[in-house]
């Protein structure tokens, strides 16, 4: 594919709109081939073919169409899709989001060329997702454990500290039992600068940049970059994991700028709108990037995903939420409600899942009660959030003594066992450990989730 019909050029522009033009007299143009559009003053920007349709094809252009006229203008097709240069040294660096060095660095010596789209994992080589990451976050590896090669969406809303959580995730994750650092593509779609100058000096304070390569897309650049940066992103992890045999995690955020970049791009094409307005093939597209997750047997390397999304009003039912929750093994929800109460990080168990979780927890993995006391602090956590509402109308001192101790459980899981600090990374050991010392403050005849020989051996009031 890297050389489909050669080059060829032409100059009948019949109709521009949004960052589209419409080239008429094309012979033999591919979908997602790229092109070169040559201004009458001799600037160049570069595009994708979108569409093709007989003798006209329909091109995206990256960098926008302002300064762009039906005469004078040239469009090179250059006869190969869009293709990252790939190295190892890309660790460290930070690209803008077609995968150009913007930190001042040295160019690239590339190793390979990759095409962006990527080769589908055929499903008969997908290994399955088993290995426990430890991500040094309580509410995750104790409640809705990651595991390698997972695709694990965390569901946000304006204003929470999403970005905090994945630069301490980032920062933090290793295989357990290999005590192996990942390496982390970060691809930053959408953001604000001051987004951007937080990931980046976050990861240059803790020493984590030299094993982070980050493609940034801001806020101000055109739409159709957001289409290409996680991609890019993709490319890059693919090459890591299964060339170079690295274990890599792949943070995308935020993906809610994806989808409206989808939108507007659908938009500009006149395309029939399905939900909220949002194209009828968002579930594909997304699905064209969720899936790039995942491990090949006879590889050992890896990419595991953590698709950020900001859902709009907090409204998880809305398309972009909805769809990733189909596509993906889970999802860590975050709570505003946590948040005003100066918990961080503000995860709501509740409503959190991780669908792969029971693979990569217990012994050998994690420690033997791990499962039990999940299932426990969901049991007791849940009970007490409803005895709050009960006690809201009916009075705490109206509640028997066993509730006021669900009622202080709840409390306490959320101060000692959600909340911890920025930089504070606790070992599952820690965490279970911690999970323990809450349960404690419970009758140990209210532990029904848990085997009695379990609370003989971790309960803290036989460990005296």
């Amino acid at each position: 594919m890297s050389s489909l019909y050669g080059i060829r050029e032409y100059s009948k522009i019949v109709e521009i709109k949004g960052p589209l033009i419409v080239v008429e007299g094309v012979s033999k143009a591919s979908y997602d081939e790229i092109v070169e559009v040559e201004l009458s003053d001799g600037t160049r920007r570069r595009g994708r073919v979108l569409d093709v349709s007989k003798n006209v094809a329909v091109v995206q252009v990256f960098e926008g169409t302002t300064g762009i006229t039906t005469t004078g203008t040239r469009v090179r097709f250059l006869g190969r899709p869009l293709e990252l240069p790939v190295s190892e040294d890309m660790l460290g660096r930070i690209f803008n989001g077609l995968g150009e060095p913007i930190d001042n660095g040295p160019e690239i010596v590339a190793e390979e060329k990759y095409d962006i789209n990527g080769s589908p994992i055929n499903p008969a080589v997908r290994a399955y997702p088993e290995d426990f990451i430890q991500t040094g976050i309580s509410a995750i590896d104790g409640m809705n454990t990651l595991v390698r090669g997972q695709k694990l969406p965390i569901f946000s809303g304006s204003g929470l500290p999403h970005n905090i959580l994945a630069a301490q995730i980032a920062r933090q994750a290793t295989v357990k039992g290999e005590g192996e650092e990942f390496g982390v593509v970060f691809a930053a779609i959408g953001i604000k600068y001051d987004d951007y100058i937080f990931f980046k000096k976050f990861f240059e304070e803790t020493g984590a940049l030299n094993r982070v390569a980050m493609f940034v897309n801001l806020a101000d650049e055109p739409a159709m970059i957001r289409l290409v940066t996680p991609r890019v992103a993709l490319t890059l992890a693919e090459y890591l994991a299964y060339e170079k045999d690295l274990h890599i995690l792949v943070i995308l955020t935020d993906m809610t700028n994806y989808a409206e970049a989808l939108r507007e791009i659908s938009s500009s094409r006149e395309e029939v709108p399905g939900r909220q307005g949002y194209p009828g093939y968002m579930y594909s597209d997304l699905a064209s990037i969720y899936e790039r997750a995942g491990r090949v047997h006879g590889k050992k390397g890896s990419i595991t995903q953590i698709p950020i999304l900001t859902m709009p009003n907090d409204d998880i039912t809305h398309p972009i939420p909805d769809l990733t929750g189909y596509i993906t093994e889970g999802q860590i929800v975050l709570s505003r409600d946590l948040y005003n109460k100066g918990i961080y990080p503000p995860i709501n168990v509740l409503m959190s899942l991780s669908r792969l979780m029971k693979e990569g927890i217990g012994p050998g993995k994690t420690r033997d009660d791990h499962a039990s006391v999940s299932d426990q602090l969901y049991a007791s956590y849940s009970r007490g959030v409803d005895l709050r509402s009960l006690a809201a109308v009916v009075g705490e001192e109206s509640l028997s003594e066993t509730d006021r101790k669900f009622l202080k459980f709840a409390d306490s899981f959320e101060k000692k066992f959600l909340a911890q600090g920025v930089r504070e990374n606790r070992s599952i050991e820690n965490t279970l450990d911690l999970a323990w010392e809450i349960l404690s403050e419970l009758p140990e005849e209210e532990l029904t989730n848990i085997k009695e020989e379990i609370i003989k051996k971790y309960h803290p009031k036989y460990k005296k």
